[in-house]
């Protein structure tokens, strides 16, 4: 059996592997890496200012000349006129006073949405790859996006999802099971819908699309690879295994817990973003689970989360962090992210009975 082509012949790579975005994580380093070895390596970058972009597109470049992805989130603006923080502020307070944080503050949205300037900034940089999270730009936006020779990448939760994104002008989709690490990309619906695992979805998807699909959730090894392209899916997209890569950016004891975790302890939560996405279970987790409804709307949770996300690192306490991880983060090796790329293809191949 050979693998598909349809994803490297569409996005001018060697092998049928994407890094995951990873924000906060994946850094120029570790994208031309997976870029260099014949993958395509990604930078989530909705967070990150204009200048921030500028900066590690440039590092990546520098170290690259493949192709490579630029993630954005694509969501409303948060609505918090009339919306209640007291019972989270109440829960949060006590944690702030252990670590000398003062008040509580209130929600508030770190940074825009995907608007004219960051599609301004898009084209200007003009990565081969566009990849959105939560949906598709407005229908404008996509028209310039690929006038500009920028192929674009939606995320889907659910076959429902996927003949949107399809409808909407995506040249391929990573259907996420949700096995997945960090923030599920569900955007029809209920945010608590997109439930379905990767098992389950990739060959759902394919039959529903006509467009390359991505596997992406859980697969952490060789085994997981052969099996979505089993599935029918033309290539895949690892997060969590590339994590114990050294070229990502960690603390320590994210490292450490990744590799220690078993296969039940992760948790979907809405707690540190607003949105729903799989993180490692700790004390902030599962002392303020009954309070999941009561997070602000995405982004402006991460207002209340991070002052006590970032104390809880300085401290070296990992009870209150924002651990990622998917569910098959036993899987993972620490080596260097080239090497998984190429060794991770080759046994795969090798499964298939191929050289």
């Amino acid at each position: 059996m050979t693998f598909s082509k349809r994803i490297t012949e569409l996005f001018g790579i060697d092998l049928p592997i994407i890094q995951a975005p990873m924000a906060g994580a994946a850094t120029a380093e570790l994208a031309a890496a997976v870029s260099n070895a014949g993958g395509m390596g990604s930078l989530g970058v909705a967070m990150m200012t204009s200048a921030q972009l500028r900066e590690n597109v440039a590092k990546l470049r520098a170290q690259t000349n493949k192709a490579f992805n630029l993630n954005y989130f694509v969501h409303d603006e948060p609505a918090l006129d009339g919306f209640d923080a007291a019972p989270m502020r109440q829960a949060l307070a006590k944690h702030y006073e252990t670590f000398g944080l003062g008040a509580v503050p209130a929600p508030a949205s770190p940074a825009p949405a995907f608007n004219d300037e960051a599609l301004a900034l898009l084209l200007e940089l003009s990565p081969k790859v566009a990849s959105f999270h939560f949906g598709l730009p407005n229908e404008d936006a996509i028209r310039a996006i690929k006038a500009r020779g920028i192929i674009v990448l939606g995320c889907a939760t659910t076959t429902s999802e996927a003949r949107a994104l399809e409808h909407g002008g995506a040249d391929a989709i990573v259907a996420q099971g949700h096995e997945a690490g960090g923030h599920r990309g569900t955007f029809l619906d209920h945010v608590d819908l997109g439930t379905v695992g990767t098992m389950a979805l990739v060959p759902q998807v394919m039959d529903a699309v006509r467009v390359p699909v991505i596997a992406a959730g859980g697969i952490g090894d060789a085994r997981g690879i052969a099996a979505a392209f089993m599935l029918g899916a033309d290539a895949v997209q690892l997060g969590t295994a590339y994590l114990m890569c050294p070229e990502t950016q960690m603390h320590p004891l994210h490292r450490k817990a990744l590799g220690e975790l078993s296969d039940h302890g992760t948790v979907v939560t809405k707690l540190f973003s607003g949105r729903p996405a799989r993180a490692i279970r700790n004390r902030f987790t599962e002392e303020l689970h009954a309070l999941e409804e009561k997070a602000a709307p995405f982004p402006a949770q991460r207002a209340l989360a991070a002052p006590l996300i970032a104390a809880s690192g300085k401290a070296n306490r990992a009870e209150f962090m924002q651990l990622w991880s998917g569910q098959a983060a036993a899987l993972a090796k620490p080596e260097p992210a080239a090497e998984k790329t190429t060794r991770l293809l080759r046994e795969a191949a090798a499964l298939f009975g191929r050289n």
